[in-house]
């Protein structure tokens, strides 16, 4: 029998990933319970929420009460939040053994007809399914950054995925009003495979002194019609779950056209990780409560 949409949607991680995530899921009416253990972290993420709404109301993209669409949400720091849920996305770091630990936890925690779903941007889902005792429910649902604005999911499926469990995938991406385009489980997937390297080469230009940080992004979103540079990209991104990318990559398939950039690693190195820590390849004004301005200048 076909599985219905969730009944609860459990989401790991309450970071730009985890929270965005968790206000489309809410935003499209499923009960939803986003857990973290850092209750500082999930009250950042209830405020960048809410801030996200009002703009999206303010422009009508959302017909429903910023309010309402939170009353669907759920916080909690302890994981049995999540020992009803029918379906949970990890939205963890960019560590594989951060989140086969995570895997294993709600292997043990979870129902047994609970799907397992992984928002990593280019670890093995084959691998992170042999860490459970359910392989053919674990499946790859990576979403684009930031969430509640990019209309497409990366649908991956591992080796062991049932069609019971990716045909549920696809459905709660359509009901999430997402676009999916389906992957086969190889390091990068589509997305990363392909923009990744560009952003790389991007480094590689800007440490050759090729050309300054403004007029490599300038270059590239003019040049090519993008609506970002690849290096403020990179920026918005996290430059170390670019790096994590690049290493996944290099690393998987073995060929130094995929080398991280000695200059991506230092400025991961420095702690330059991009907005989310006011600093990577250019500098971002911080508000007095720590959440990143929308002043950007070259670093």
């Amino acid at each position: 029998m076909a599985r219905r949409l969730p009944a609860l949607l459990g989401v790991v991680g309450a970071g730009q990933m985890g929270a965005g995530i968790a206000q489309v899921a809410a935003s499209s009416g499923l009960q939803v319970v986003l857990v973290d253990r850092a209750a500082t972290q999930l009250d950042r993420a209830l405020q960048g929420m809410e801030a996200s709404l009002s703009r999206l109301a303010r422009k009508g993209a959302v017909q429903e009460d910023p309010s309402d669409v939170l009353g669907r949400l759920q916080r909690a720091t302890d994981m049995e939040a999540l020992a009803g849920a029918d379906y949970v996305v990890e939205a963890v770091p960019e560590v594989e053994p951060l989140k086969r630990q995570l895997f294993q936890q709600l292997d043990v925690l979870l129902p047994p007809h609970a799907i397992l779903a992984s928002n990593t941007s280019s670890i093995s889902i084959t691998r992170l399914a042999a860490a459970t005792q359910r392989p053919e429910r674990v499946v790859g649902l990576h979403f684009m950054n930031p969430v509640p604005l990019m209309g497409l999911i990366e649908l991956v499926r591992g080796m062991a995925t049932s069609d019971e469990t990716f045909e549920a995938s696809q459905r709660l991406a359509a009901h999430l009003g997402k676009t999916t385009c389906v992957s086969q489980d190889r390091p990068g997937f589509i997305v990363n495979r392909i923009l990744m390297p560009m952003i790389n080469e991007a480094f590689f230009a800007l440490m050759e002194g090729v050309g300054s940080a403004h007029d490599i992004d300038t270059g590239m979103k003019l040049g090519t019609n993008q609506p970002m540079g690849p290096l403020a990209l990179a920026d918005l991104i996290g430059l170390d779950t670019c790096l994590a990318v690049m290493r996944e990559l290099h690393g998987g398939l073995g060929e130094s056209k995929y080398r991280p950039c000695p200059l991506l690693v230092q400025y991961v190195d420095a702690g330059w990780l991009g907005k989310k820590s006011g600093r990577g390849v250019y500098s971002y004004s911080r508000s007095p409560s720590g959440s990143s301005g929308s002043g950007a200048q070259a670093a």
